[in-house]
């Protein structure tokens, strides 16, 4: 599989595994975690979850313009990594709960999200620079997309298990303090401490209360529960955010280990300066701006692919939480699994995306990386069209009905969010990997390293727009939500159809 690729492209995806861990860490607890410490609204939490995932992939862009400047690409990227670490530390300090300051918890735990922030934003889109470089040779230059698309799927395999060990660090620490998990209650916890129950759900409450108790014994004193449950399940999220600083930590040992046998875009840059045969010299101006306008043109479309495909942290974390039966073929489990679907789709289906892409280039009719794009977008529009007729025809109550309640009257099948994260992570191989190939190829070379980070930042815009999500999700009919995601991956399919001839030219 990895024969006809260059030789450090193992390593450097063995360098992001570390980052992709603390990545679906996050994607699966994030917004869990807010509500269930600080007693958050989705829209709230939806707030801070846009913010920090913006500021990820925006700050990608400072990351490349400090590297393409400094020329110490390898530097930059080993800096991003101790970042990571340290604000993954601060978040797996834990604090008891129900917090004594709102406000100054709150505060740590945004100081600690911004300093993983830019931390990624010196890594990730210099990495991806660095990989690109391997296949600027001739040799392997042919597999640029093949090459992408395994160094994708590899670094996927730590955020499989993310989402297993989050919830088995949280499953433990609820164990040994006699608690079992359930979704509903830390916000029932927090109503019932805030005064804010109904009538039904405070009946709701002492049903799960009493069920949350492994000794069957009863729930008398409801308010000291929710403290102590609150405490406990909060603290297991701690120290789950605690794993990700032992996954820094490998990505950080395997970089150090193969830095030297990494390329340097750096070094690149400074013979490209005086090497009359390189490829700069011979780039002229025009060519320059053509270039740039078309990976400007990309970055905007693909902002509405993000803002929708990454709903998988939020809204659809929310649907998992609030509105789907948590057992799948008679055993429990729990909502934050369902972030473990992606990277594991990732995994499963790129040997079988590449080998469709590599018989399509056997006969000549392998579409080019803007199309690829194009027919992602298409997928990912399928994917939300599939959560909007299965939300429609399951009349699932309002968000306003469920918080009255204290849970939903009505849970969908577990098999729904799984076909959905299934045609999405599809879509995702056919834009991700193949977007950064794009880039790569048709960047100039003194601006690989801000280019990257342009791909990154627009993802970021997306980002930030994903709170809409949330606020819509509690505030429309759900099958609504989803069906805005349908016509905003639907728009960014036909602007690139639009474009695709001229972008085609470009990449040439």
């Amino acid at each position: 599989m990895f024969s006809k690729h260059p030789k450090g492209l193992v390593a450097a995806a063995l360098s992001n595994m570390g980052e992709r861990f603390g990545f679906y860490i996050m994607m699966a607890i994030l917004v869990l975690f807010l509500q269930a410490k600080f007693g958050l609204t989705g829209g709230q939490a939806g707030l801070i979850y846009s913010t920090f995932y913006f500021s990820i992939y925006i700050l990608a862009l400072i990351g490349g313009i400090i590297a393409d400047r400094t020329r110490n690409y390898k530097g930059t990227i080993l800096t991003g990594i101790v970042m990571m670490a340290v604000g993954y530390l601060l978040l797996a300090i834990p604090t008891p709960t129900p917090v004594s300051n709102t406000a100054l918890f709150l505060t740590i735990s945004c100081v600690a999200l911004a300093i993983i922030a830019f931390g990624n934003g010196l890594f990730k889109g210099n990495l991806q620079a660095l990989v690109g470089q391997m296949y600027d040779n001739k040799e392997y230059g042919k597999m640029r997309d093949s090459g992408f698309s395994l160094f994708y799927m590899f670094i996927n395999i730590g955020a499989i298990f993310a989402p297993i060990v989050a919830v088995s660090v949280r499953g433990w620490w609820l164990g040994k303090f006699g608690y079992t998990y359930n979704a509903d209650l830390p916000a029932l916890c927090h109503g019932l401490l805030d005064g804010t129950l109904t009538p039904e759900a405070l009946a709701t409450y002492q049903t799960m209360a009493s069920e949350a108790v492994k000794s069957g014994a009863p729930v008398t004193d409801l308010t000291q529960f929710a403290n102590d449950y609150l405490n406990v399940f909060t603290t297991g999220f701690h120290y789950a955010f605690g794993v990700a600083i032992l996954a820094m930590a490998i990505s950080l040992t395997v970089f150090i280990i193969n830095k030297r046998r990494f390329p340097d875009p750096g070094k690149k840059n400074l013979d490209a300066k005086s090497d009359s045969a390189t490829t700069t010299v011979k780039m002229d101006a025009a060519e320059v701006r053509q270039r740039i306008y078309a990976l400007l043109a990309v970055f905007a479309v693909v902002i509405f692919f993000w803002f929708s495909f990454h709903q998988n942290g939020l809204t659809l974390n929310l649907f998992a939480k609030e509105y789907t039966d948590l057992n799948l073929f008679g055993m429990p489990i729990a909502a934050e699994l369902f972030q473990s679907l992606n990277p594991f789709f990732v995994v499963f289906l790129t040997p079988i995306v590449m080998a469709v892409f590599g018989w399509q280039r056997a006969m000549g009719k392998e579409p080019s990386t803007p199309k690829k794009i194009a027919i992602g977008m298409g997928i990912a529009a399928t994917a939300f069209l599939v959560m909007t007729i299965g939300s429609y025809v399951s009349h699932l109550p309002l968000h306003s009905e469920v918080i009255a309640q204290g849970t939903s009257s009505v849970k969908v099948t577990p098999l729904l969010l799984l076909v959905t994260y299934l045609i999405l992570t599809v879509a995702e191989l056919y834009i991700s990997p193949l977007g950064i190939s794009f880039v790569s190829k048709v960047a100039p070379p003194h601006l690989q390293g801000l280019m990257q980070g342009g791909w990154l930042g627009a993802t970021g815009l997306g980002n930030q727009l994903l709170v809409i999500g949330a606020i819509l999700y509690e505030h429309i009919p759900i099958w609504m939500t989803w069906a805005v995601f349908v016509i905003a991956c639907s728009i960014s399919m036909f602007t690139m159809l639009f474009m695709l001839k001229w972008l085609e030219r470009v990449a040439k």
